[in-house]
């Protein structure tokens, strides 16, 4: 597919429960300090906190985010057994920046299938990603393969 035609979006941000980041990729200039990037971070988290965040993000399309986050979500959870929390998050850094980087690259929307994500994760660790351990990358294949079983059986 032309990646002119491809959905992208203009960063990722994977912040805790009180707005600070864990994880972020930023894909455009949009915001080309580290203040001007903190600041946009601070205020999308209070807009997140307000009741009313679905109207003021007119800008976006649901129909592009929803899947990226969803295929986010769920893929970190596979990969990190349901166990995400910012602990965790921290100690799997690595993890989620793979999954990230399968899921967009440059900005352009690549994969949103959370069992194809874990499973391409997965096997990029089992080629030398280094600091993931062959018991979590072997947890992660197994829980990757029974996810897309079902969802192949459905």
């Amino acid at each position: 597919m032309d990646t002119e035609c491809r959905p992208s979006i203009k960063n990722i941000l994977l912040l805790d429960s009180e707005g600070k980041r864990v994880a972020v990729k930023y894909y455009t200039d949009d915001w080309p300090t580290l203040a001007a990037k903190l600041a946009f971070e601070k205020s999308l988290f209070t807009k997140t906190q307000k009741t009313n965040a679905r109207t003021e993000g007119d800008d976006e399309n649901e129909h592009i985010i929803a899947p990226v986050l969803q295929g986010f979500f769920d893929a970190v959870g596979l990969l990190l057994r349901n166990e995400v929390d910012k602990r965790t998050a921290l100690e799997n850094l690595d993890v989620i920046l793979l999954c990230l980087d399968e899921i967009v690259d440059g900005g352009i929307v690549l994969e949103t299938d959370a069992s194809l994500i874990a499973g391409k994760v997965a096997t990029n660790g089992l080629e030398g990603a280094g600091s993931l351990s062959e018991q979590t990358i072997s947890q992660a294949l197994t829980t990757a393969r029974e996810h897309l079983a079902r969802s192949l059986l459905k």
